[in-house]
């Protein structure tokens, strides 16, 4: 009887024995995941909604801005709405959820965007607006090129070419997109005075290159009265540049853009393309990053200035872009490593 007594009593310790300790391991695992999960928190997390990456440079802009928000500290989240404005709607929402730190957009659509970042800011998450205003929302950031000085250099490259003045047409992009806005602004402002009327403007919807194309060819009797054709950027301008070569007026008559993109590069050498504005997106997302991590940290942004997006004054960091010619595409865009001189120089290969 006692046998039996001593050995329940030594079943029952055994199991009290097992039971404890793997109470104890169970306890150690979550405890070690909740360090797992503190660590993560304590990370920075920075979302980017991209519009798309249809225009060449966005995804230069995108692994130059991820590279340098990784060494500094921080994990990126990023976010392609391929042009649909609805989509990168939702994709803000998932960032929100995702409880970001800091979300860059760089919009789709200037003027839609005031719940989705009123949403974003009630959640405590600073927002960037990447090379593109959002209109009448609190931003804690603007940082862009200066788009009315990229107008500027645009008016200055066509009254270079048409001294005694002449009859300008517009590609433009969409008119959703504010940089349009100022672009057109800077460009009719340098214009004025100089004998050269725009007689004809259009808009592309998407930024899509065969929209400029498509007009030209449904539109000859404007297109073939036009004395310089100002294109909201490159693309639009590569596709303005075949439409006056099938007409045997390519280089005779000025295009100019802006992005600096490698085609564009290569058709100025050629003499196609009168000029394009180079703007430093290496420059533009490093200091984008860098301004990320500040306000994830609580800190501010060094030499930003003041402007107006509508409803609100917000911070603005302005990057100067500068126009690039036949003359000086060696030291602007092929020595800073922009672009090698092989890809550009094509005929000399």
């Amino acid at each position: 009887m006692k046998g039996d007594l001593r050995k329940a009593v030594c079943l029952l310790l055994f199991i009290m024995s097992a039971w404890l300790i793997n109470g104890c391991g169970s306890r150690s695992e979550d405890k070690e995941e909740s360090l797992v999960r503190e660590d993560s928190d304590q990370e920075i997390q920075i979302g980017v909604a991209f519009d798309s990456f249809l225009i060449e440079r966005w995804e230069r802009d995108r692994d130059i801005f991820v590279s340098r928000a990784r060494d500094l500290g921080a994990v990126v989240n990023v976010q392609n709405a391929n042009g649909d404005v609805d989509k990168q709607k939702e994709q803000i929402e998932y960032l929100i959820d995702r409880k970001m730190d800091v979300i860059v957009v760089i919009a789709v659509d200037s003027f839609s965007m005031k719940k989705e970042i009123q949403e974003a800011k009630d959640a405590g998450i600073k927002i960037i607006a990447y090379d593109r205003l959002i209109n009448d929302v609190p931003l804690d950031l603007y940082i862009s090129f200066d788009n009315e000085m990229v107008g500027r250099y645009m008016a200055d490259a066509i009254i270079e070419k048409l001294p005694s003045g002449g009859r300008v047409m517009k590609i433009n992009g969409p008119t959703k997109d504010n940089n349009v806005l100022l672009v057109n602004r800077g460009f009719d402002n340098e214009l004025h005075g100089h004998g050269i009327n725009v007689f004809d403007t259009y808009y592309a919807t998407e930024w899509k290159g065969e929209e400029a194309f498509n007009y030209l060819s449904e539109n000859p009797e404007k297109a073939d009265r036009a004395d310089a054709v100002m294109c909201g950027n490159d693309s639009l301008a590569g596709q303005a540049v075949r439409y006056y070569s099938e007409k045997q007026r390519a280089g005779s008559i000025p295009i100019v853009g802006q992005d600096a993109d490698l085609d564009a590069c290569q058709r100025i050498v050629e003499g196609t393309q009168t000029m394009t504005a180079y703007k430093s997106i290496e420059q533009l997302a490093k200091k984008a990053a860098e301004a990320a991590v500040s306000l994830a940290k609580g800190n501010s942004v060094a030499g930003v200035t003041q402007m107006e997006n509508g409803s609100y004054e917000i911070p603005y960091l302005s990057i100067p872009p500068i126009m690039v010619t036949k003359d000086n595409i060696d030291s602007v865009i092929i020595d800073s490593g922009f672009h090698l001189r092989e890809d550009v120089y094509l005929k000399e290969r």
